[in-house]
């Protein structure tokens, strides 16, 4: 492709790269490049916006920077300094704060010795005028872990506070360690009595997903944080709620994070910790983030008192469900009869859709979701980045189904918004109050 224009030139973002230390720093005569599947687009103010606070840069080890160069009006390539010859490059991307979903991938290929990349989301970033900009769209605007809020010494005054108000609550204590060792902004706060209150419970799962953030069995992949050790009591979860619903305004207690199984597996326990909060109060919203794999189980924490939940999906389609979370004993079938049991129920009912441009915002993806939503009348979708190696995210899909050439994950929202106009938009679950 050629873009010889002085005017369109002028709006390009100038590439990122590192060396071989991780020093990252500008290439002067390239554009930035963002993929989606097999689509590469240069990088421009346009499709940019100044990188979210929070966000962090990384570069990838095994991998070389695919740039558009300035003098050729050409995508190519570029393995080595072209300012020093022999210096290997590596690309750069961005993994952004929460409440902006990924327009564009970083544009990259992998070398022979490339092993799966971490469990990050690797957004396409640039340089323009003294700032990295982001190929990303805002869908939430709450500062709900916006970093800024969490200052340290805030966070360890209210360890503790609830050390003294709960010294021998097991989860109070695992949640002290997600914040401290893993900086857990959904841990921090709840010492901070902000927003959501993590309610991690079940140590086991039906599913085995690829990009499982706690468990990876037989995997080289690494996991980023611990899956809980024990079962918490249904006491120790109602002391754990009750302290942040007394105390935080508009707030939400959430089983299913990212330190556990899925929370319908626990149901037995769940249930009956649901009905000691409402016996104290009705205050607060109590969220369930799910797989949905099992609707009877959810039957029992609705009858106990269950106002929300969010299911988590890759794919609106059967066959690609199944690749990335290859479920045991349960199939797509039951998320939809859970999601439609909880409509029935009154729930509020989220989705939590897991995007990956090149793979989201393709024809047959988007026609599965349009196919999805009209007989599933959900009341809002969490465009949330899937956390996985792209490129092998798009072998795995590509393996299972035809995708097609993606239309652009700004123009996707456009479409989705336009047809259903009665959902909501965004990232994070909110309070019951704005339901």
């Amino acid at each position: 492709m050629g873009l010889k224009s002085k005017n369109i030139n002028a709006d390009l973002l100038t590439a990122l790269v590192a060396n071989a230390a991780g020093e990252i720093f500008e290439l002067d005569g390239y554009a930035a490049v963002g993929m989606a599947g097999a689509t590469q687009i240069p990088l421009t103010l346009k499709n940019t916006r100044s990188m979210p606070f929070g966000s962090e840069l990384m570069y990838l080890p095994e991998r070389r920077p695919v740039l558009f160069n300035l003098h050729s009006g050409r995508i190519e390539t570029v393995s080595e300094n072209p300012y020093a010859p022999g210096q290997p490059l590596f690309p750069v991307t961005a993994f952004n704060s929460p409440g902006y979903v990924i327009s564009y991938l970083g544009a990259y290929v992998e070398t022979q010795k490339a092993q799966t990349l971490p469990l990050f989301s690797y957004g396409a970033v640039g340089w323009h005028r003294r700032k990295f900009r982001s190929a990303v769209i805002r869908v939430d605007h709450e500062k709900r872990q916006d970093l800024r809020l969490m200052k340290p010494d805030d966070v360890a005054v209210g360890i503790e506070k609830m050390r003294k108000q709960m010294p021998a609550n097991r989860l109070r204590a695992h949640l002290e360690k997600c914040a401290l060792q893993f900086g857990c902004p959904a841990a921090k706060n709840f010492f901070l009595s902000r927003y959501e209150a993590p309610l991690p419970t079940a140590g086991q799962c039906n599913a085995r997903c690829l990009g499982c953030l706690s468990l990876q069995k037989h995997s080289d992949i690494p996991h980023s944080q611990d899956r809980i050790e024990f079962t918490p009591s249904p006491e120790e979860i109602a002391e754990v709620a009750l302290a942040h619903i007394k105390r935080t305004q508009k707030s939400v207690v959430s089983f299913g994070q990212g330190c556990e199984g899925d929370p319908l597996l626990a149901a037995d326990v769940i249930a009956p910790a649901i009905r000691l909060i409402r016996s104290e109060t009705d205050r607060g919203t109590i969220n369930m983030n799910t797989n949905a794999s099992l609707p009877q189980a959810l039957q029992q924490v609705i009858d106990a008192g269950l106002d929300s939940i969010r299911i988590s999906v890759n794919s609106a389609r059967e066959d690609c469900y199944h690749a990335y979370f290859r479920p045991k004993g349960y199939g797509f079938s039951d998320v939809l009869k859970s999601i439609d049991l909880a409509l029935a129920s009154g729930l509020f009912v989220a989705v939590n859709y897991l995007n990956c441009p090149g793979f989201t915002d393709t024809p047959t993806e988007i026609e599965a979701l349009r196919r999805l939503l009209k007989p599933h009348p959900i009341h809002m979708i969490q465009w949330r980045n899937l956390n996985f190696d792209p490129l092998r995210y798009f072998e795995i899909m590509n393996g299972v189904a035809h995708n097609g050439a993606p239309i652009g994950m700004k123009n996707l929202l456009e479409q989705i918004r336009q047809e259903f106009p009665h959902l909501k938009f965004g990232y994070f679950n909110p309070p019951k109050e704005r339901f």
